[in-house]
């Protein structure tokens, strides 16, 4: 005798408790508990309802095993998850460190998830559990609940004003006073519209003129939506009733998609634009290793303007010839606009869109565009590497070395090393796309683990831009105590009268970027974090950036109560303001998080500007790359020395990405480009490295830096953070947990080379009342070491006084904590 089980990652467990759980198929759910289903399974000694998802199905020998609890309900009509999926959720796991549910999560979007609820009812009649209940509280809910039948437990506790962990129905669950159900629920249900169907029968029934209007056009269409029907017939819905109610026709509901681009027109079916040389030699390479079907990974490596996107829209041409679906993805939404016009013009509405700007219903229906089949083209953010095709030939990383293809939350994935996995899967190619690759994709490109393909020269007549760096020492010198020099005032407005646009760039937002008393020297701090408060004009407040608290500014210095607060510092709204008196008749159009809040906001105002509605635009970093505008002839940094001195070994690298992209965005058509960089540190090479474009020289100094200092790519990075309310008992668990890893690696993983830097709190000490301190880790990335930080984590969990402080492991982030 044999007993099905399926063996389930169920949610909403503890890491140190995760595992895939056994649990007994009933006979009744034998034909459709399938590996890649959601169930309903009892969890835990209380044995509460949860949601979980069958990972794998055995069969067990023998006679079945009493305390092996039975699945109660199979959630899904078919398998939500691919064989690939299925595979690759323990690969997350054991990569990101965190249980398996919330693995299985990254292959869904938001609104699919069912959510699991408890349900409360009167265990009898109104009467006598009125009885029988005591008063007030009690009463108030037996009152409630006689008018109604069963009812949520949040929405109970809401309706009769308990809090929300108020353990008043449970307490009543015991008296016998009250039942429990759980129940299973969508956020996001499916979009339906309502259809009518034509029955044909023997012997059509007596019918109005109008019904028999209305039967003609349904005769005529064979089925129509109800909303059809009534505009092509000219009658009501109460028309179509009564031939429903007659049998002449017959309802029923067709699944729509919410598409935010419903409007796409059929995609283009003239030519592609002819490659030059060096294009049509990087198109043939990357084609060549596409077709050789073994996978693998190609850096297409070119200046700034040089037409990558041509020569990968060339290779997915070829790609959708062999019915294989495509990924492209961009590392931001704000670069989204300007690609998805260009794939829709080019493919139609064969191409989805994967991006958290859409609302939960869009993000359902887009994928399941992809999944049945109706998109071969998936374009998006990080969370488009799990598109859920079933034969994917190609996936795109444009602007690869951007750090938002890494989540901050767990799971803590890289998008880069995902998209490995699945190419490794599919046997197709991963293109990693950029003008200033990452370190590590250039090193590994040089090492000859991926494939290099280089464009060197910008397409057509363009050049890169000419550019000229501003000393702003000699600017204060001169009494300048503005946000523009002379010389970048001057070139916007020579730029403003040959009818040119501008681009500037300063990667603060806000009016001003903090607040001091002049006679005290109190800086305005946030009361959640460890950070100085914003000053935005638009509301006159001081705010946080981390936590969102703000305050109404106020002159008086809440430290010495004297008149004395003053702003300091440059943000996006300054500059605005400063621009607008400078250049009155120029149009300026300001581009920060604050400005575009609302859905789609940055998409409208960007076709604005390419329309030629603005002269200007002043912004944070989202104008800096992936934006191609022929007429944009100017770009301008008012602050280069913002981004060259951060917290951490890629700072650098950061800042000479910023500085190279965002001059890249002048002169991308057929007209002569220009760039001014301002700067404090004008001898500094990052800048000098940037304005020349010369990544090749940049790359050399950065590798031999790292070389030596055993950072990326010659090592992993893992940083192990520590956050809780109480600062000493964080500080306490990190230095605890630091001396059972020196314990740990000494003792059973003394064959793995390992450098640990001793606790210490994170650059942002306090955000929004949560202390934080970091460990450091440099190590190989391999098993062994996966092995140990998981044993590592699952032993600290084990001691209860740091209970209340949480510690998550996060390997090669993109910043330390």
């Amino acid at each position: 005798m044999s007993v099905a089980v399926a063996k389930v990652a169920v949610e909403n467990t503890v890491y140190h408790f995760d595992k895939l759980f056994d649990y007994r198929i009933p006979t009744s759910l034998l034909s459709e508990a399938k590996e890649g289903c959601r169930v309903l399974v009892p969890f835990g000694t209380a044995n509460s309802k949860r949601q979980g998802m069958i990972l794998e199905r055995t069969e067990q020998e023998g006679e079945p095993d009493q305390k092996l609890k039975p699945i109660e309900s199979v959630l899904d009509k078919e398998p939500l998850l691919t064989p690939e999926a299925l595979q690759m959720i323990p690969w997350i796991g054991e990569h990101t460190f965190c249980t398996l549910f919330d693995a299985a999560r990254l292959f869904f979007p938001a609104g699919i998830l069912f959510q699991v609820s408890t349900e409360y009812l009167l265990a009898g009649p109104a009467g006598e559990i009125a009885a029988k209940a005591g008063e007030g509280e009690e009463a108030r809910i037996v009152a409630y609940l006689s008018r109604r039948r069963a009812v949520r437990r949040d929405k109970l506790l809401r309706d009769v004003g308990l809090a929300a962990d108020s353990s008043l129905p449970e307490r009543m669950l015991r008296k016998g006073l009250l039942q429990k159900n759980s129940v299973t629920f969508r956020k996001v249900g499916d979009a339906t519209r309502k259809m009518v169907r034509f029955t044909d029968p023997q012997e059509l029934p007596k019918l109005t003129p109008r019904q028999k209007c209305a039967l003609e056009v349904l005769r005529g269409a064979g089925c129509a939506s109800l909303k059809e029907i009534c505009y092509f017939s000219g009658v009501t819905p109460v028309v179509v009733d009564a031939l429903v109610k007659k049998g002449a026709a017959q309802y029923f509901d067709a699944e729509v998609y919410r598409n935010p681009y419903g409007d796409v027109p059929e995609g283009s079916s003239s030519p592609p634009a002819k490659l030059t040389a060096e294009q049509d030699e990087a198109y043939r390479n990357l084609y060549s290793q596409y077709r050789a079907g073994q996978g693998g990974v190609s850096l297409l490596y070119g200046v700034t303007g040089s037409g990558k996107t041509q020569v990968f829209m060339r290779l997915i041409d070829r790609v959708l010839e062999d019915g294989r679906g495509v990924i492209v993805m961009v590392p931001e939404i704000s670069l989204t606009p300007q690609t998805i016009s260009l794939f829709h013009a080019r493919y139609g509405a064969g191409v989805a869109v994967f991006h958290s700007g859409l609302s939960l219903g869009e993000r359902l229906d887009e994928w399941k565009r992809v999944r049945n089949g109706d998109a071969s083209i998936a374009v998006g953010t990080r969370s488009a590497v799990f598109a859920p095709f079933q034969n994917l030939g190609l996936i795109i990383m444009d602007e690869e070395q951007e750090g938002t293809y890494k989540s901050e939350s767990s799971p803590r994935y890289h998008a880069r090393e995902a998209a490995k996995y699945r190419c490794a899967y599919h046997k197709c190619l991963l293109v990693l796309a950029s003008a200033t690759p990452s370190v590590e994709s250039y090193y590994h490109a040089q090492a000859g683990r991926y494939t290099l393909n280089v464009l060197s020269e910008r397409y057509g007549s363009a050049h890169l831009p000419e550019v000229d760096v501003v000393d702003m020492n000699g600017e204060a010198e001169q009494g300048n105590a503005g946000i523009l020099s002379g010389f970048l005032a001057e070139s916007l407005r020579e730029n403003l009268r040959n009818g040119m646009q501008s681009i500037l760039l300063l990667n603060r937002r806000g009016y001003n970027t903090f607040v001091s008393c002049r006679s005290c020297g109190h800086v305005a701090t946030c009361p959640n974090c460890s950070i100085s408060l914003t000053y935005h004009a638009a509301n006159n407040r001081l705010m946080c950036h981390y936590c969102g608290y703000s305050v109404p500014f106020t002159r008086e210095c809440p430290n010495c109560r004297e008149e004395q607060m003053r702003y300091s510092g440059f943000g996006t709204q300054r500059a605005e303001q400063q621009l607008a008196e400078l250049l009155p008749e120029a149009r300026i159009l300001r581009l920060d998080a604050d400005s575009t809040m609302t859905r789609f906001a940055y998409d409208k105002k960007l076709k604005q500007f390419s329309e030629g509605a603005y002269d200007i635009i002043v912004g944070t970093q989202m104008v800096a790359k992936g934006l191609d505008f022929e007429n944009v002839t100017l770009v301008g940094v008012l602050s280069a020395d913002q981004s060259l001195y951060g917290d951490d070994f890629r700072s650098y690298e950061r800042a000479f990405d910023l500085l190279t992209q965002v001059v890249g965005r002048s002169g991308r058509g057929k007209f002569t480009g220009r760039a001014v960089i301002q700067t404090f540190t004008p001898e500094n090479d990052i800048i000098r490295l940037a304005a020349d474009q010369n990544y090749a020289e940049f790359y050399r100094r950065e590798i031999a830096l790292r070389k030596s200092l055993l950072y990326p790519p010659f090592s992993d990075i893992c940083v192990i953070g520590f956050v809780g309310r109480r600062e000493e008992k964080v500080r306490a668990a990190s230095e605890a947990f630091f001396t059972l890893l020196c314990t740990t690696a000494r003792d059973d993983y003394a064959d793995q080379p390992l450098r640990v830097l001793s606790p210490s709190p994170a650059l942002v000490g306090r955000v929004s009342n949560r202390y934080r301190y970091k460990l450091i880790l440099k190590c190989r990335d391999n098993k062994r070491i996966r092995r140990m930080i998981s044993d590592l984590l699952i032993r600290f969990s084990s001691d209860r006084s740091y209970s209340d402080v949480t510690v998550f492991p996060d390997m090669n982030p993109e910043t330390i904590l």
